[in-house]
Order: structure tokens, then C-alpha cells, then sequence
């Protein structure tokens, strides 16, 4: 008996500690990303009046909502939580892409959804660096051909031509990728393409942006900024940009211009209500944070109705495993809420390690 009740509480000592491990995790990486100075928006923005959000304000608006409910949230707020979350959750690229100016729809994604394969990675389990330029490469012809059969149909033949040797075609000029993390597998990569900027009458070039998204971490792996040059085959030389041309990129700039400030508002939207949140939970005077004491509703057995189901129990492995799985229970019931979004995958400590990744390659 005596054991037993050492045992229980070491099992108990144990649970606390992961607990506040996990609330102080959750409130460290929260705590920059409340402030919206420094989270929701920057200093600068672009001639519509728009801010230019963060690149990492998805991230941290997950991990903003997660400490509003590590503090304890009525019925309403969580229902609030779970609806912003069910937006996270399914319309993640046209709001973290769109609101770059990327077109995410079928009709104009290069590549949406696209599965990783084993042979492409390394030896270090990582995509290989190659792969990404065959990435932006693809979404590319796919891009063009999106214009040919969605954007232009009328000059199909011609855009369609742009990827041939035949007549005018467009030659990769240059590229320059910036890698933001390793991509492993399995994952998959949505890759989409904007024009920087609208390409003047008389130029023979133009410049895009590629966006390369890990479906898994649901963030950029790499971007890439590519110079096209239009080329004449026949007659063996570069070439103004054709009247053709011209006007399809117009009508597809003011496209990207219309999917930047509609998903750019929407954010800002989503960020206004996420603070709002903080503000009726953990940013009050007289907020206490929730570690597992029953106001999160919960089908979850006790500590002592699981205590009582196991007995009187000396073997600490058991006790350890009641802990753990007590721990988890209360995680999953915290986390219920998020709607949509999708399950957690663990890296690797290669991976962790790599935060910083980022390197260049002209």
C-alpha cells in the first residue's frame, strides 16, 4: 500500500509537470504572436492601403487559438475557436497563397496536391534539392496551358505553342530559388505562379514568382523567381511580347490583384476576431490558465476513476502509462475544436534542427 501510494504520487507529480511543460510551450510561442504589432501585420504595405501580413501569421494563429483554450473558453467562444479553425482547416491556400496574390483554383494552380514520391528524396530523407526546380518547372507548362484552356481560349493554339519549339516560345531565362525548410515524405506540394509584375509593351522578358506548398506543414518549402524570355524559333531570337500576350497577362494580373486584397481582408478579419478571443479568455485581468481541472467539457474519465479501474497497482510502467494517456486525454479534449484541421505530424530531429533552412541557388 504504502508503494502504491508512492507510486501514485510520482504518476501524479509527473502529470502536473507535463502539463505546465505543454501550457509553457503553448504560451511562449503565443506570446510574440498576440501582440499585433508584431504578429498580425507589418509596418509596410501596398498602394491599396492593405497590410502586408506576416509570412508566418497561419502558424501563429494556430498556436494563438490554442492558448485561448489552454485558459478556458465558454460554450460560445469555443464554438467561435472551432469555426475559425474549420476555415484554417479547408481554405488554408487561397488564404495563406491568395492572399500573396497566387490564383489557387484548379483552373490556374500549376500543381495542387501533387504527391511526393520516395525516389526523390536524398540520402538525408530529404526532397532533393533538384526536385524543387522540376516542381516550379511542371506548374509552370501547367500554368501556360491553364491560360490556353481557361484564361484565353481564343488564342489556344498560341499559348499552347509557347511550350514548343515550334514557333514563339517561352525560355527560362534564369532562376533563383530560396529553400525554406526540408520537405520529406510523405507529403504533398501545391506549386502556384504569379506574375511580379505587369510586363510593358515592347519588353521581351517577364518575371514570375512560384510558390511551392507543403501540403503536410501547410507553409512554403521554397519559392522561386523566374525570368521568362519570349523567344522566336524560326527565326532564331528573343522577341517582344505578342498584343496576344499582352492582354492575357492583364487580365490575369488583375486577377492576382483581386485574390490579394479579397484574402488579404479575410485575414485580417480572422486575425481581428482571433484577438478579440484573447481578450474575453487568457488577456484579462482575472484569467486563470486551465490545466485539466474540469471546465473543458470531457467524456474522459478522472484521475481517480482511472486510478480505481487499474487498482492498487506497483508497476511502474502501468502507472506511467496512466499518466501519459491521462495527459493525451486532455490534450485531445482541449484540441476537440479544431475543426477541419489536420492531424499532427512528428519530424525528425534532422528536421527540427533545420528551422533555419534557407539557402539560394541561382
Amino acid at each position: 500500500m504504502i508503494g502504491a501510494s508512492i507510486l501514485t504520487g510520482r504518476t501524479r507529480t509527473l502529470q502536473c509537470l507535463s502539463q505546465a511543460r505543454v501550457s509553457r510551450a503553448i504560451a511562449s510561442t503565443a506570446r510574440a504572436s498576440s501582440r499585433p504589432s508584431s504578429s498580425d501585420t507589418s509596418a509596410h504595405s501596398k498602394g491599396d492601403g492593405l497590410p502586408t501580413l506576416s509570412p508566418k501569421w497561419l502558424s501563429d494563429t494556430k498556436l494563438r487559438i490554442g492558448k485561448c483554450l489552454t485558459f478556458g473558453m465558454n460554450a460560445e467562444q469555443v464554438q467561435q475557436a472551432a469555426k475559425i479553425c474549420k476555415i484554417l482547416g479547408q481554405e488554408w491556400r487561397e488564404l495563406l497563397a491568395g492572399s500573396e496574390g497566387f490564383l489557387t483554383d484548379e483552373k490556374r494552380a500549376g500543381l495542387l496536391g501533387h504527391r511526393v514520391a520516395w525516389g526523390e528524396l536524398d540520402t538525408m530523407g530529404h526532397v532533393n534539392n533538384v526536385i524543387y526546380i522540376r516542381y516550379a518547372e511542371t506548374a509552370r507548362i501547367n500554368w501556360a496551358y491553364n491560360i490556353a484552356l481557361h484564361l484565353d481560349p481564343g488564342h489556344k493554339r498560341e499559348w499552347m505553342e509557347m511550350c514548343t519549339p515550334l514557333g514563339d516560345g517561352m525560355i527560362l531565362k534564369s532562376i533563383k530559388t530560396d529553400y525554406k525548410f526540408p520537405m520529406g515524405w510523405p507529403d504533398k506540394v501545391s506549386v502556384f505562379h504569379k506574375l511580379r509584375k505587369m510586363p510593358a509593351e515592347g519588353e521581351s522578358s517577364f518575371v514570375l514568382d512560384a510558390m511551392i506548398l507543403s501540403e503536410r506543414e501547410q507553409r512554403p518549402a521554397a519559392r522561386c523567381l523566374e525570368d521568362i524570355v519570349v523567344y522566336d524559333y524560326r527565326v532564331g531570337k528573343k522577341i517582344a511580347l505578342r498584343p496576344f500576350m499582352l492582354e492575357g497577362f492583364e487580365k490575369l494580373y488583375r486577377e492576382q490583384e483581386e485574390a490579394r486584397e479579397k484574402n488579404t481582408r479575410r485575414v485580417l478579419q480572422i486575425l481581428d476576431d482571433v484577438r478579440q478571443m484573447e481578450k474575453d479568455s487568457w488577456d484579462r485581468a482575472d484569467a486563470k490558465e486551465d490545466l485539466g481541472g474540469g471546465t473543458v467539457a470531457t467524456d474522459t474519465p478522472s484521475d481517480c476513476e482511472l486510478w480505481k479501474s487499474h487498482g492498487e497497482q506497483d508497476d511502474m510502467a502501468t502507472s506511467m502509462q496512466v499518466g501519459e494517456g491521462n495527459i493525451r486525454a486532455c490534450m485531445a479534449s482541449t484540441m476537440s475544436s479544431f475543426a477541419g484541421m489536420p492531424q499532427p505530424v512528428a519530424c525528425t530531429d534532422r528536421q527540427a534542427s533545420s528551422s533555419g533552412y534557407s539557402t539560394s541557388m541561382e
